[in-house]
């Protein structure tokens, strides 16, 4: 770890961004010894090469920027990762051997031009099928032989993306928004030459909202049965399809939330990861059993879980009081980055509050010491399509050692709590999860958590859309803003973004700039700023490709041209940081920024 001899003397919400962590390592197919997994261990998120047998573990990737996006090979010979610049998420990808050093890297699909990347697999012969996007062609999908060059087999405006490869090479299923809708995917079965095996759309030609996901074809040879997610009962949960017979194989997992699923390596069972209310959970399944059996975790976040080939489960747990660990279901800890270990923080409370959608799930820190009502940040998850939960997270926790009140709130859109409560964002987009937020600030402040007169929006990426669009729409509620990587002026950032955000915009208003005028100046932060009225930080990569500078730079002009107090930090990267101190510094600044302005709690 990068300066480890001062990492106890900082305070505690610092030393919880230093401390050594470590994703779940993934692991070859056929060569369970070698292991992938993620680290900030130098300070900056890379890739590191770990092998079992022996130990020994070697960093792989060192960039400025950091690298999070690799793949084993089947039979672990080599790393497959993505390198694009400082963040803008546009690269190819390259290869280096498991047992090589940095500095063997090569271009692992030379005939490839740079895109953002739309999925990878690849098969035990060394084929891989790359899934590309651009903003000139939309999505691509190249099978590439170990030497040959790239063959194109799929081709569509509309984003869609590699699900899997099956265990022989001869299938390749794909997951596609063909039908327009972009929340809601279809799965295609497709041979390597591109020509169709079978189809699954539950979207009916896109005027039914039901969405597909892969999850993995069978791990054995000459199955082609592909483990598929569906919302077809009101909530994600996985079941069974043969593409080859045209078989669909319901099973009798009735967890409410939602459920998603991968297979044990024999192809035996299967483990399913369960969402409910913030927490998750584990369970096996046998196919043809009557129900699935529980594998016993701490209650929690569990956020990720493999099963190795001894059938024993390797997970990365945390909860909002107690930083992330890899586990093992022997009770064993599986991978213990060394160095200062991330202080804890407070447990988070459940609230449950009457909204205008249906009751809305929030999630609680307060200070351990004091009485309330607290100054309060609402700190505003983006996503969409995501959600809070009981896990750790540094940020809010830095708020707390503060004196701050922390509330998180799964508004409509949110996932983990039924298809409605998701598919409900449309149309009205951010006043439906503003007016959410709104339901849950009443409550605070009446059930006597929150003062009224320090109350702070914030959130990063659409969490920071939203901060943005409250300050404007609700300028009395909020006396401050912090908000990070927005999307600030909404017609320029779907003209700048990244072609598969343009589909989402699409999806979520109904059409495009120019199609719905209306919605989208509904729904951008630019139309309210002169109503702004509290401070307003924004912090935003130079590089973003998901919430471009350029549309940023609109709305500070117009918080300049009429002297709203605001401040603007530009950061050198992309759609956030991967580097350590850059991501202390922007919390340093946002907490100063607010201590300012509101004084301390």
């Amino acid at each position: 770890m990068s300066d480890t001899q001062n990492v106890s003397s900082a305070p505690e919400w610092e030393q919880r961004f230093r401390a050594p962590r470590v994703s779940l390592p993934d692991w070859a197919e056929d060569a369970p010894d070698r292991s992938l997994f993620v680290s900030n261990a130098t300070g900056t998120y890379e890739l590191y090469a770990w092998d079992r047998s022996s130990g020994q573990q070697r960093q792989v990737t060192d960039r400025p920027n950091g690298t999070t996006d690799g793949l084993l090979t089947p039979d672990g010979s080599a790393i497959w990762w993505f390198s694009d610049t400082d963040g803008d998420e546009f690269g190819v990808w390259m290869r280096q051997p498991f047992g090589g050093t940095q500095g063997d890297d090569e271009p692992a699909a030379p005939g490839l031009e740079a895109s953002y990347p739309a999925g990878l697999a690849i098969g035990r012969d060394g084929t891989a099928v790359i899934g590309r996007s651009t903003d000139e062609e939309g999505t691509t999908v190249h099978v590439v032989r170990p030497s040959g060059a790239p063959v194109a087999i799929y081709r569509h405006r509309e984003s869609a993306g590699v699900g899997d490869l099956s265990y022989d090479g001869t299938l390749i299923a794909l997951e596609h928004t063909e039908h327009g809708d972009a929340m809601h995917s279809a799965l295609r079965v497709v041979r390597p030459d591109g020509s169709t095996v079978a189809e699954l759309d539950d979207t009916e030609g896109g005027t039914k909202e039901l969405g597909l996901a892969v999850l993995g074809f069978a791990p054995v040879a000459g199955d082609p049965r592909l483990l598929v997610g569906h919302q077809r009962r009101g909530r994600w949960e996985p079941m069974i399809w043969d593409p080859v017979a045209g078989t669909e194989t319901n099973l009798p997992i009735d967890l409410p939330g939602d459920a998603g699923a991968e297979w044990y390596p024999d192809g035996s069972a299967l483990l399913v990861e369960h969402s409910f209310e913030a927490r998750s959970e584990l369970w096996r399944y046998e196919p043809g059993a009557k129900e699935p059996v529980r594998v016993e975790t701490p209650a929690g976040t569990v956020s990720g879980a493999t099963a190795r080939p001894d059938g024993t489960v390797e997970y990365l747990w945390s909860s909002a009081a107690l930083p992330p660990v890899v586990r093992s279901t022997t009770g064993a800890v599986v991978l213990d980055p060394p160095g200062v270990k991330a202080p804890a923080s407070v447990p988070v409370e459940d609230a449950w509050v009457e909204g205008p959608g249906g009751r809305i799930h929030a999630l609680v820190q307060r200070p351990a010491t004091g009485d309330g009502p607290f100054p309060t940040v609402f700190e505003i998850h983006g996503g969409p399509t995501w959600h809070d939960s009981d896990a750790f997270a540094s940020g809010p926790a830095a708020w707390v050692d503060h004196g701050f009140a922390v509330v998180r709130v799964n508004y409509r859109g949110s996932t983990g709590y039924g298809r409605a409560w998701t598919d409900a964002l449309k149309h009205r987009v951010g006043l439906i999860e503003l007016e959410d937020i709104a339901a849950v600030r009443d409550w605070a402040v009446k059930s006597g958590l929150a003062d009224p007169d320090r109350l702070v929006l914030a959130g990063g990426s659409w969490g920071g859309y939203l901060t943005l669009l409250g300050l404007g729409t609700q300028p009395d509620a909020w006396a401050l803003g912090l908000a990070a990587v927005p999307v600030a002026d909404y017609v320029t950032a779907y003209h700048d973004e990244m072609e598969a955000l343009k589909a989402m915009d699409r999806t979520l208003l109904g059409g495009t700039p120019e199609e719905v005028p209306e919605r989208f100046e509904a729904s951008s932060p630019l139309t309210y700023v002169d109503a702004v009225r509290a401070p307003v930080y924004i912090s935003a990569g130079v590089n973003d490709p998901r919430c471009p500078i350029r549309q940023v730079e609109n709305y500070v002009d117009r918080l300049k041209a009429r002297d709203a107090v605001h401040e603007v930090y530009r950061y050198d990267a992309g759609h956030g940081s991967l580097v350590v101190e850059e991501r202390i510094k922007q919390v340093r600044l946002e907490l100063d920024f607010a201590l300012r302005h509101l004084g301390r709690g």
